[in-house]
């Protein structure tokens, strides 16, 4: 009975005998597989091919470094308390005389982590930020059999001397003019401050 209180005749109709063989029906079927034969795949296949990713895709995090390649983050906490999943936990630390190369501000973080397996992505790190030092990036994070390896320490989010990563893409032009003007305190890297400080004497 369906839910009008109507009834539904069902009718049982006896297969012939061709379609007792199923012939037809596997003809059928192979004919459809042979079509998709010549057909562009739809497979991409993964790491040997990658699709094209957004400019506004968010990937896995990086901690940036400035120009000097000092660490930006201070460990203000601001992008902890953004995060509504509550991921990311740091403990901070003071900088010691001899690493201001090391270090941007005059407090750093000592322990910055990640729980990759709460973030949902959402950016509100990269938002709250004042000093430019976290942001999303194009990489996709690897996957792994093994939980403990989804805490991201700094020894995977700090980026590289060598190789800094690209987040122009991710910054407005209006911002990114900014940050070449040398007048404002928040630009000045620890070897622009010396280089003012001997242009002073």
């Amino acid at each position: 009975m369906a839910l009008t209180n109507r009834a539904q005749k069902v009718q049982t109709a006896s297969l012939s005998w061709s379609e007792k063989l199923y012939l037809p029906a596997i003809l059928k079927g192979m004919v459809i597989t042979f079509t998709h034969l010549f057909k562009r795949t739809p497979t991409i296949k993964y790491p040997e091919q990658k699709r094209e990713i957004a400019p506004v895709y968010r990937g896995q995090h990086v901690l940036k470094r400035d120009e000097a390649g000092a660490e930006r983050c201070t460990a203000c906490g601001l992008c902890a308390v953004a995060c509504p999943a509550e991921a990311i936990t740091m403990e901070s630390a003071e900088r010691k005389k001899g690493e201001e190369g090391l270090y941007r501000e005059e407090k750093y973080a000592k322990i910055y982590e990640i729980n990759m397996l709460r973030c949902i992505f959402c950016g509100l790190c990269e938002e709250a930020c004042p000093k430019e030092a976290i942001f999303l990036t194009d990489r996709i994070v690897p996957t792994t059999f093994n939980r403990g390896e989804f805490i991201y320490g700094k020894d995977k989010l700090v980026e590289s001397k060598d190789e800094p990563v690209d987040v122009t893409k991710r910054q407005t032009p209006e911002v990114l003019d900014f940050k070449k003007d040398k007048k404002h305190y928040h630009n000045r890297t620890f070897l622009d401050k010396i280089t003012r400080k001997k242009a002073a004497h």
